[in-house]
């Protein structure tokens, strides 16, 4: 059921299926009235998604949201803080965080708040600590990855990132994906100085700057597509760079891909399905995070609209 308040939303993403479809043909995935209904109704929930950032931002924030001592610690909410109070280089370290080890929905933000918060040891593993001698973080996560796995409380990664492993001694695990994602940022260059660097080399472009970064990121172990926009989508979404997707990437995808493939039918290769996807947000204009989370969860009931989490 569409509320009212999103219904001028709704019609804005009606029009814009009948632009493209009188321009480029109706897409056929889309022939049916329930298949058309049950794709605007997922791209609602992901603008909604992808909003919710903002709304957030203009909330007050709960100091204990940014303590890892206590079980309010939200990695995101903690970013925002970290960023309001202009500590950027936190800032972008927590944002790191929250993808890598996302949100499980049964242990909820327990493995990045154990980790983040030494298990309240009274120190942080904080970017200053991590970054001086990511070694001592590999080898503190060794001794304590046991305890953090401890069986009988709720833990684990978040949906996107379910492969992940706690371990510290492997090629893929935390350990190694932590130390890699040192090396790419480069201290004592910083954050900032990369996006910067990055930007400086395609005109200050956001779409290029984030294409530019988005391809630097295979520099950090086990960190594939998804994590790679997730991470730089939300730092444009926070206004930590000034980068937007000019795609959705669906090289390497699978739910997204299938999205946009059963959308547009056919067996078109995926460099004409990015295309494809592009030319209809010139018509929809909701972003390629909206298209490209949409279709991945539409995908999934094509028919009838379930809503997905995670």
């Amino acid at each position: 059921m569409i509320r009212p308040k999103d219904r001028a939303l709704v019609d804005g993403i009606d029009a814009g299926l009948d632009a493209f479809s009188r321009a480029r043909g109706e897409p056929p995935g889309i022939a049916t009235r329930e298949r058309r209904e049950a794709l605007k109704e997922q791209l609602l929930e992901s603008v909604h998604r992808v909003r919710y950032v903002q709304v957030i931002r203009e909330r007050p924030i709960s100091a204990q949201r940014a303590d890892p001592d206590n079980e309010l610690f939200d990695p995101l909410k903690a970013a925002i803080l970290q960023q309001q109070s202009g500590n950027m280089e936190e800032a972008f370290w927590l944002v790191f965080l929250f993808v890598h080890f996302g949100r499980s929905s049964r242990g909820g933000w327990r493995y990045v708040r154990e980790v983040y918060g030494r298990l309240g040891e009274g120190r942080r593993w904080d970017w200053a600590s991590t970054s001086a001698d990511p070694a001592a973080f590999r080898a503190w996560l060794r001794g304590h990855q046991g305890t953090i796995r401890r069986r009988g409380v709720p833990g684990g990664f978040g949906n996107h990132r379910k492969y992940e492993s706690l371990d510290a001694e492997s090629d893929t695990g935390t350990g190694a994906v932590v130390e890699s994602y040192v090396r790419w940022v480069a201290p004592p260059r910083t954050h900032q100085g990369m996006i910067d660097q990055a930007a400086s080399q395609v005109g200050n472009d956001p779409e290029r700057t984030f294409d530019t970064l988005y391809k630097s990121m295979d520099a950090i172990v086990h960190f594939g597509r998804l994590a790679r926009f997730d991470y730089l989508t939300m730092l444009g979404k926070l206004g930590l760079a000034n980068i937007i997707p000019g795609s959705p990437y669906l090289e390497g995808s699978s739910g997204p891909r299938k999205g946009a493939a059963l959308l547009f039918g056919g067996n078109e290769s995926v460099e004409t399905l990015d295309a494809k996807v592009v030319e209809l947000d010139q018509e929809l204009h909701v972003g390629m995070q909206v298209l490209e989370d949409g279709l991945c969860n539409w995908q999934k009931s094509p028919d009838k609209f379930v809503p997905f989490r995670g």
